[in-house]
């Protein structure tokens, strides 16, 4: 079979590999799609805080069912799986937080990742998707982070949120923000990206990030100085995350869900002065799986609409090489194994 692995940066390779032998209580799985995540491309520019190298990536697919000893699960069935492994012994894990595990090791990150045509993983971590279309199915994770991040800010129906970075984990948080009731703004430095969420997502508004204080600025307008009840930072970029500080209301909440190398240059005396909670979060948990699959299962979310482009797998090198150059425009790369 082949694995796609990333040697270093900017170097990714097709490689053949062995076949994977599934042990008691793992269930062989053969690829159908994968998508690329941002943290992908963080990991291809070298720019990822967690990764090591040389790794064979990915964490958000779909995939068929070849081999199982669960009664739950069949030959043949779509599924998709929770890639975030735990330790289980660490004070996170014992207070059932898993998905803050200090030792956490993320699919295609800390350890072998899923682009490969035929993986093996923990039967517990499968999930079944029937009745999502496989494409869809692979943007179901990242769907998750989303979730998961919104909802810690406990929204309330009519809160004013907005949400900094326009790629695929800000534009499913926004899409939870309205689900959830908000009245929902999206910014980002891309004009192209954010003409995409017009077209295709019911936001309340989209902001075009200048710099020099031009979001304030939009949230004073928007708000009519009174700031947002909710900021999520998804991009990931310090100057992202100081503006979500500056553009909440006192005793709003924000939600840190983009990573990032680089450290935030911030006046924290505005976090006393607003009041202000602020809050990480990580990864996803089995409840947003089933949370969000339920939504697609529904069909109040499409995100077969995300998909900019997708490029068959033995192509990897000239997926990763087209989004580096066009991560302006591209909202979520797919590759089809």
């Amino acid at each position: 079979m082949k694995r796609i692995v990333l040697t270093e940066p900017g170097h990714i390779q097709v490689q053949e590999a062995e076949m994977p032998k599934r042990r008691e209580g793992e269930t062989l799985l053969r690829l159908l799609y994968g998508g690329i995540c941002g943290s992908d491309l963080g990991a291809y520019r070298g720019a990822n805080f967690y990764i090591t190298y040389p790794r064979t990536i990915g964490h958000e697919f779909s995939a068929v069912v070849v081999e199982t000893d669960s009664p739950s699960l069949r030959p043949g069935q779509l599924v998709t799986c929770n890639p975030y492994f735990n330790c289980g012994t660490c004070y996170a894990c014992r207070r059932g937080f898993v998905h803050c595990c200090a030792n956490n090791q993320t699919m295609g990150v800390q350890r072998e990742g899923a682009f490969a045509d035929y993986i093996t993983v923990p039967t517990e971590r499968v999930y079944g998707g029937e009745g999502i279309d496989p494409r869809e199915l692979a943007l179901v994770e990242p769907f998750c982070i989303s979730h998961h991040g919104v909802s810690r800010a406990e929204i309330v129906p009519g809160e004013r949120v907005l949400v900094m970075g326009a790629g695929a984990i800000g534009i499913l948080a926004a899409v939870t923000a309205k689900l959830q009731g908000a009245r929902v703004y999206i910014a980002d430095i891309a004009p192209d990206k954010l003409a995409f969420v017009r077209d295709h997502f019911p936001v309340d508004g989209c902001l075009l990030n200048e710099g020099d204080g031009s979001i304030a600025a939009a949230a004073a307008d928007i708000t009519r100085g009174d700031g947002f009840d909710v900021t999520v930072e998804a991009a990931g970029v310090p100057a992202s995350f100081c503006a979500c500080v500056d553009a909440a209301a006192p005793r709003g909440r924000m939600v840190q869900i983009g990573v990032s190398k680089q450290p935030a240059k911030f006046n924290f005396t505005l976090l006393q002065k607003k009041e202000l909670c602020l809050m990480g979060s990580r990864a996803a948990t089995r409840a947003d799986f089933a949370q969000t699959m339920q939504y697609v299962r529904e069909g109040r979310v499409d995100l077969s609409s995300l998909i900019t482009r997708t490029f068959p797998a033995a192509q990897a090198p000239e997926a990763f090489a087209c989004l580096h150059e066009n991560a302006g425009s591209i909202v979520k790369m797919e590759l089809e194994f």
